[in-house]
C-alpha cells in the first residue's frame, strides 16, 4: 500500500512537472522570432483612422475601417526598425482583421524602398501552443499515463498524415489510393496499439474498425456505380489541383474509419469487460449484449457525426444565403458532399455493431477451468 501510495504522488508529481514545462514552452512562443524565415514584427501602437459604413446589394451590412498600425522589427537585418502601416479592415472580419498593440505578425519588406511595407497576417503559433498545452495537461491531470498514450497516437498519427500530403504532393497524387489506404491501416493499428496495449482485444478491436469501415466504402461504391454518382457534386470541392473523385473517398475513408474505431472500441472494451466479470458467459450472450451496447450508442454517435458536419459547413452556409444563394444551390455546392460522407459513416456505424459483436463473441478467451 505504500510502495503504490509513494508511486502515484511521484507520478502526480512528474505530470505536474510536465505541465509547468509545457506552460514555460508555451511563453518561450513569444520570443521565438529568430527561428522564422518570414520577417516577424510585433504592433507597438495602433491609431485608428476611419470607420465606413457599407451596405451591399443583399443588404448585407458591415463597416469599413482603416487604422495605422506601428511594429517594431524582431529579426533579421531590419531587426529594431520600426514602421508604421496602413491597414484596412472590415467589422465582419471574412478576408481580413484589426490588429491591437501587443499582436505578433508577419510582415513584408520589399528591397525597393518606394514599396511600402505590408502586413502579411498574424503569427499564432502562442494561441496555438496554448490550446494544444491545455488539451495535453487535461489528459495528464486526468487520465494519467492513459492521457499521454491517447496524446502521443494523435502526434503520431499527425506526423504520418503530413508525410502521406507530402509523399501524395510529390507523386502529384498518382498512387492516391494506395498511399491512404496503408495509412488507414496503419492509423487504426498505431491509435490501438497505443490506447490498448498489444492483445487481443485490440486485435479484435482492429479487426471490427477495418471490417465496419470497408463494408461501408463497399456499399457506397457499389450504390455510386448504380446510380451513375448522379448527384455527387465534385465540382464543389474548393481549390482542388487533382481529380477531385480520388480525394473525395480518401476524405471518406478516413472519416468513416475514425467513426467506426469510436464505436468499436466502446463495444468491444464493454465486452471484455463483460467477460472479466461473468466468466462462464456463452458466446451468444456476448454477441447479444453487444448488439444491446451498440445499439444504445449507434444514436447519439450518428447525432455526433452530424452536429460536426452542421458546424464544418455552417459559416459558408451563411455566406451563400446571405450572397442571395437559395437553399438548393447552397446545399449543392457547400453541404452535399459532407452529407454523402456522414451518410456512408453512419453505414460503417450500424454495421460496425454486429462485426464488433460477432468477432467478440469468437474470439474472445474462454473460460479458464481451475484445477479441483
Amino acid at each position: 500500500m505504500l510502495k503504490q501510495r509513494i508511486k502515484q504522488r511521484g507520478g502526480l508529481w512528474l505530470t505536474i512537472i510536465i505541465v509547468v514545462v509545457g506552460l514555460i514552452g508555451v511563453g518561450l512562443t513569444r520570443f521565438n522570432a529568430g527561428f522564422y524565415r518570414q520577417t516577424v514584427a510585433q504592433v507597438t501602437h495602433v491609431t485608428a483612422s476611419s470607420r465606413t459604413k457599407t451596405t451591399d446589394e443583399f443588404e448585407n451590412k458591415d463597416v469599413d475601417a482603416v487604422q495605422t498600425v506601428t511594429v517594431r522589427i524582431l529579426n533579421h537585418k531590419h531587426q529594431g526598425q520600426t514602421y508604421r502601416i496602413k491597414n484596412s479592415y472590415t467589422q465582419s472580419g471574412a478576408m481580413d482583421q484589426a490588429y491591437r498593440r501587443g499582436d505578433q505578425v508577419f510582415v513584408r519588406i520589399p528591397a525597393n524602398r518606394h514599396s511600402a511595407v505590408t502586413i502579411q497576417g498574424l503569427k499564432r503559433d502562442t494561441a496555438l501552443a496554448f490550446v494544444v498545452w491545455i488539451a495535453f495537461a487535461l489528459l495528464l491531470l486526468i487520465m494519467r499515463f492513459s492521457g499521454f498514450m491517447a496524446f502521443l497516437s494523435v502526434a503520431l498519427n499527425a506526423a504520418l498524415f503530413y508525410a502521406a500530403i507530402q509523399i501524395d504532393l510529390a507523386t502529384n497524387g498518382g498512387h492516391v489510393y494506395t498511399l491512404f489506404g496503408i495509412l488507414a491501416v496503419i492509423f487504426a493499428a498505431l491509435t490501438l496499439w497505443l490506447v490498448l496495449g498489444w492483445g487481443r482485444q485490440m486485435w479484435v478491436t482492429f479487426g471490427a474498425t477495418l471490417a465496419g469501415t470497408g463494408l461501408a466504402v463497399v456499399i457506397s461504391l457499389t450504390v455510386f456505380a448504380v446510380t451513375h454518382e448522379r448527384g455527387v457534386t465534385y465540382e464543389s470541392m474548393q481549390y482542388v489541383t487533382q481529380v477531385p473523385r480520388p480525394l473525395f473517398l480518401v476524405e471518406t475513408i478516413l472519416g468513416s474509419l475514425g467513426a467506426v474505431m469510436d464505436e468499436s472500441t466502446d463495444i468491444v472494451a464493454s465486452l471484455f469487460q463483460l467477460k472479466t466479470e461473468r466468466p462462464d458467459i456463452e458466446p451468444n450472450q456476448i454477441f447479444k449484449s453487444g448488439l444491446q451496447i451498440g445499439h444504445s450508442i449507434m444514436g447519439p454517435l450518428i447525432n455526433v457525426l452530424f452536429l460536426i458536419f452542421m458546424a464544418d459547413t455552417f459559416a459558408m452556409t451563411l455566406l451563400y444565403l446571405r450572397n442571395g444563394n437559395n437553399w438548393g444551390y447552397t446545399f449543392t455546392m457547400n453541404m452535399s458532399l459532407g452529407m454523402v460522407q456522414s451518410l456512408i459513416s453512419g453505414i460503417g456505424i450500424v454495421l460496425a455493431i454486429p462485426v464488433a459483436s460477432w468477432l467478440a463473441s469468437r474470439l474472445m478467451p474462454g473460460e479458464e477451468v481451475k484445477p479441483s
